[in-house]
């Protein structure tokens, strides 16, 4: 992968006259010296309930960081040199100073993508958008007819989307990105997406569906099947870079020569999550105690999580391979998704759930034959719903309810980038931070 970013970067010296300095995507495997972008997860509440939501959104925690807490989470932001960060959570809109920490970001040289469902998105809104180069948004859209849509997302939730990019679209907001997470009821309407965005002047972004939060509960019944993975891989391969993916399936790399992006994890080493509470998680997929490395609240904030956080020293340190180093295809996949491994229950060093192999159906199938005693529940449940709910909703045998917080309701209250984060944290930038 060829990027200006490379030209900013401090590589390691070569270990020795004979042998050259680490490639551009081992330094980002021992990690940088800041996130090149992030997520942000401004609030848990949100007026729909996505039955795939990765983060179990619904209700507000109390404990979310302040306007002023914010701010100055912002200003760590700029001194380390973050260059984007993708706000999302539940859903962003619906904080009462959302607009207020939008301007305040771009203002202080820290760029923004949030993710909406398009409710809070007035003609007021859109135009304002549009007049504001630092901000981009990412309609959430998950079927391309209002019954496949809404069933994932809620009744009303198709129409309530198609109006935002109406409006983006009348405001000459051009550019935006219609977010599409696959699922195996959606993924014939991969040409009717690609239309759809087309009519808007939008560009179609797809996302892997991860068994996380909410998500886990689905998973078994909406990930595509194998044939559907084969068949996803040669649409974005005939549909070259007109299509973005953010690196969600470079675990289909084993099919032939990788889709465009970094195609590595890069949870902890170049990407992680910040929470509403402040929270910080390696990967925006993996919202779990196993994978917490800290909080902004902590002395030293932000930067003291990123730069001494054990957890994080751990994820950068040289990766083995584990059960899949011994394959031919490792160094195309790199193993796969973390968080898809973690909350489906199979290793960490062992093969991606969707292995284009058929390795990790294996492995879900000796899974399975020990009763799924080892699936992991998601350590947060915000869902609109009570405990004794999500215990009758439990994602089967061996699934423990989500630990529950206490949790009040919020009121509804009414320079983009370069492409950056879409393809690849690293698209496009040029930096000086270098490997840690």
């Amino acid at each position: 992968m060829s990027t200006p970013l490379a030209e900013g970067l401090h590589a390691r010296p070569a270990p020795g006259p004979d042998r050259a300095p680490l490639r551009l995507v081992d330094q980002f495997q021992l990690g940088l010296d800041a996130p090149i972008c992030l997520t942000w997860e401004l609030t848990y509440a949100c007026n729909l309930a996505c039955v795939h939501c990765l983060s179990s959104s619904g209700r507000r925690d109390p404990r979310e960081l302040t306007t002023a807490e914010c701010r100055s989470l912002i200003d760590e932001f700029e001194r380390m040199q973050v260059f984007y960060v993708n706000i999302g959570g539940g859903e962003p809109t619906v904080r009462a100073d959302f607009w207020d920490l939008v301007e305040y970001a771009t203002g202080h040289h820290v760029g923004v993508k949030f993710s909406t469902n398009g409710s809070r998105l007035t003609p007021d809104v859109a135009a304002l958008l549009a007049r504001n180069p630092s901000v981009d948004v990412q309609i959430s859209l998950d079927g391309a007819t209002a019954d496949v849509n809404d069933a994932v997302r809620g009744s009303g939730s198709f129409s309530t989307a198609v109006t935002a990019m109406e409006r983006l679209a009348a405001a000459g907001f051009a550019g935006f990105k219609l977010s599409v997470v696959v699922t195996r009821h959606n993924i014939s309407q991969l040409d009717e997406f690609a239309a759809i965005a087309a009519r808007y002047s939008a560009q179609l972004r797809l996302t892997r569906l991860r068994p996380s939060g909410r998500g886990a509960d689905v998973w078994d019944e909406l990930h595509p099947t194998a044939d559907q993975q084969r068949r996803l891989y040669d649409w974005l391969v005939a549909r070259g870079e007109s299509v973005l993916t953010g690196d969600s399936f470079f675990h289909l790399a084993g099919y032939g020569d990788p889709l465009p992006g970094l195609n590595l994890c890069g949870a902890g080493r170049v990407v992680c999550l910040v929470d509403p509470v402040g929270d910080v998680y390696a990967c925006p997929f993996a919202i779990h105690d196993e994978f917490l490395a800290g909080n902004v609240r902590s002395p030293g904030g932000f930067a003291a999580v990123w730069k001494d956080s054990d957890r994080f020293a751990t994820l950068r340190a040289p990766d083995t391979g584990g059960a899949c180093r011994s394959c031919g295809l490792y160094d195309a996949c790199r193993g796969g998704c973390m968080a898809a491994k973690f909350f489906t229950g199979l290793p960490l060093d062992g093969p991606d759930p969707e292995c284009v192999l058929g390795h990790g159906e294996a492995a879900l199938g000796i899974r399975d034959a020990g009763g799924r005693a080892g699936v992991p529940a998601p350590s947060q449940d915000h869902s609109r719903r009570s405990r004794a709910d999500h215990t009758a909703l439990g994602a089967g045998p061996g699934r423990t309810p989500s630990r529950t917080v206490e949790q009040v309701p919020v009121a509804l209250v009414p320079r983009r980038p370069d492409r950056a984060c879409d393809e690849s944290p690293l698209a496009g930038l040029r930096t000086t931070h270098g490997p840690r």
